[in-house]
């Protein structure tokens, strides 16, 4: 009974440091390794010594092993096919030719630098190769990095992680059995990805056949059956052959998540939380039972064979592998600072130093400590400042684009033919066939459903979409919907049509969801203007030498119920205008007017016009008539 509640406190004491760990990691904006390091440190044996993980045994293994399965399976869900196409070539380079430079460099540099034996110095770069998912796509998110680079490190994350982990088994078998040679090793490795992959594969189809055929489940019974049926892979893999599991996992993460399985996003929802969950208690376990003893015993040759696998290898491997890419100079060199090593490294690592002390090798506990002092330094020197240097590299990527707006009404009609002659995508839903029809009529996408469905909200892709607008003629069910959406998808801008209420304040954490256009619009009357061809379509650059004049006298015509801002051109990036949004000298305000005063128009665009930002289409003040809008075009567009 004692043994079993030491095990148990064991646990408790791990998830409550590991989920401490990620919430200081969030609200600081720091990589969460950062803090699960030290806090695993912290309560280990070398620290405050109320965590032993030796006291799980063999259920330690067990953890690892599970855990690293979910993790995995998760990183080949979130794997987008269609992205990584565009950097295919370097991808496959990266996982192959990548693989090997740095095993090679690795190796030399734990050589000639630590001082450690060929064979050992091989283990220890085998276990390196990868980068690690769980590091580097929190890491992403936080920077916002061009999609492309973004792209190809979370796909090398994902894809390394198991050809990293069945590498470092072959060159394990390789030390344990001196007649292994090279074609022996390279048939093993080989192997283990092929019976991975094909099982990944089978298993990552049988499962989505059954996420779209059993509607007899429920939701979270079917996330359930996914969670047992990518164990029961790894497990089939392993009793197979050992290591080719997780391959299994990985191939079946990515043939689920290109499956188009209903309620998908839900799933990876829950895939995430499991993620965030596994990774916390393996690295507070990992990092409890690693002595700093034996991190210190290295010395600087371990400092420097750490320094030269992030400052010379790394580039070569970059520079090698992206030589023939379309990638400019800045993005390699992105590319080539960030590498930050995770979970499957240390999980391996322990693992193996467990092993090697039973064979009676030596080198299992000095390898461990050279592997996580290679994760403290990358993560802590890349990770903390790899937001700095993509700035630096002017390579964080622009703000989401496109609209999802909800409501066929000739307002929303005419606010998505404006984003769409940008160039922006747009997708319209409503449950009146008829509007429909009409939207369709002007080359729009259109989805004839309700939004109160997430799976509408899914197909429409709101996911990557930049803004949301809800602007049916209820102002209710807008609020709803934009509070769903919010909710469900978190795109950057959520906004709608709905009535002044106290309990509705906007631009808050609690409620994201921002009032449209002008308080209290009534669309109704405004459709009727715009069908009626009662407005006009105007546009204004807001100057400095006349900010306040103009600002004043467009406020006095909204306030007259005559004027409506419908989008704001800022920094180059179209905007759909929010109640609450504050004017700035530079903002190009595109608008509708009713009963339009021309001499008043003249007097509000001022004396002098600033370039265009951009919808060259639309002219600086001149009015332009709706019933022309659909007709512009680059070449024919009126000029002020």
């Amino acid at each position: 009974m004692e043994a079993s509640f030491e095990i148990t406190l064991q646990m408790v004491i791990t998830v409550f440091a590991g989920i401490s760990a990620q919430v200081l990691a969030a609200s600081l904006r720091v990589p969460s390794i950062v803090f699960l390091l030290m806090f695993g440190i912290l309560l280990g044996s070398d620290g405050i010594g109320v965590l032993h993980p030796h006291v799980l045994g063999t259920g330690l293994e067990v953890i690892v092993a599970l855990a690293t399965a979910i993790i995995l399976f998760e990183g080949g869900l979130n794997l987008d096919l269609q992205e990584l196409g565009k950097v295919s070539t370097s991808l496959q380079l990266l996982v192959t030719l990548g693989t090997m430079s740095t095993l090679l460099g690795g190796s030399m540099a734990a050589h000639w630098l630590g001082e450690f034996p060929w064979t050992i110095a091989f283990l220890y770069a085998s276990l390196v190769v990868v980068t690690g998912p769980t590091v580097v796509s929190p890491l992403l998110k936080q920077i916002n990095v061009d999609r492309q680079v973004a792209t190809l490190l979370e796909g090398e994350g994902v894809l390394i992680d198991p050809v990293g982990a069945i590498l470092a088994v072959v060159v394990l078998n390789t030390i344990l059995n001196d007649h292994t040679d090279f074609i022996t090793a390279m048939s093993s490795l080989i192997l283990r990805l092929g019976i991975g992959g094909v099982i990944g594969a089978a298993g990552g189809w049988l499962m989505s056949f059954i996420s779209k055929r059993a509607n007899f489940l429920s939701f979270e019974l079917k996330n359930l059956v996914v969670l047992a049926g990518l164990w029961g892979l790894f497990a089939q893999s392993q009793m197979i052959l050992s290591e080719s599991g997780l391959m299994a996992v990985v191939v079946a993460g990515v043939v689920f998540g290109d499956s188009s399985v209903p309620e998908e996003r839900l799933l990876r929802r829950f895939k995430g939380q499991l993620t965030i969950l596994s990774v916390s208690v393996l690295f507070i376990l990992l990092a409890a039972d690693l002595s700093i003893a034996s991190v210190f015993a290295l010395g600087w040759g371990g400092v420097f064979t750490v320094l030269v696998l992030m400052f010379v290898v790394r580039p070569i491997n970059i520079l090698l592998c992206t030589w023939n890419s379309d990638l400019n100079w800045r993005q390699k060199l992105f590319l080539s600072w960030v590498a930050p090593r995770g979970i499957v490294s240390a999980s391996v690592a322990s693992l193996f130093a467990i092993l090697l002390t039973q064979r009676g090798i030596n080198g299992g506990e000095a390898i461990k400590a050279l592997v996580f002092l290679t994760i403290i330094m990358t993560v802590v020197c890349q990770g903390l400042t790899a937001g700095w240097i993509a700035k630096c590299l002017q390579i964080t990527s622009k703000d989401a684009t496109g609209a999802v707006i909800v409501g066929c009404n000739p307002l929303s009609l005419l606010i998505a033919r404006l984003f769409q002659e940008q160039g922006e995508q747009v997708v319209m839903i409503d449950t009146d066939q008829q509007r429909c029809e009409l939207a369709e009529a002007q080359n729009l996408r259109v989805i004839a459903s309700s939004a109160l469905d997430t799976g509408v909200l899914e197909e429409a892709g709101l996911a990557s979409m930049g803004t949301f607008l809800a602007m049916t003629s209820n102002g209710e069910v807008n609020f709803v919907l934009a509070q769903r959406a919010a909710e469900e998808f978190n795109p950057p801008r959520v906004l709608a049509v709905f009535p002044r209420d106290p309990q509705a304040t906007t631009s808050t954490k609690e409620n994201p969801v921002n009032q449209a256009f002008i308080p209290d619009l009534p669309i109704k009357t405004w459709n009727e203007y715009v069908n009626d061809g009662r407005v006009k379509l105007g546009t204004t650059t807001l100057n400095e030498s006349d900010f306040d004049f103009q600002q004043t006298h467009m406020q006095a015509l909204i306030k007259a119920g005559e004027l409506i801002p419908l989008l704001v051109v800022r920094e180059e990036h179209l905007q759909v205008m929010p109640a609450t949004q504050e004017w700035e000298v530079g903002d190009r305000i595109i608008y509708l007017l009713h009963d339009p005063r021309p001499h008043l128009l003249k007097r509000l665009s001022g004396a002098s016009q600033s370039t265009r930002l951009s919808l060259e289409k639309l002219p600086e003040v001149e009015e332009i008539p709706l019933a022309k809008l659909s007709q512009l075009s680059t070449s024919d567009a009126p000029t002020p």
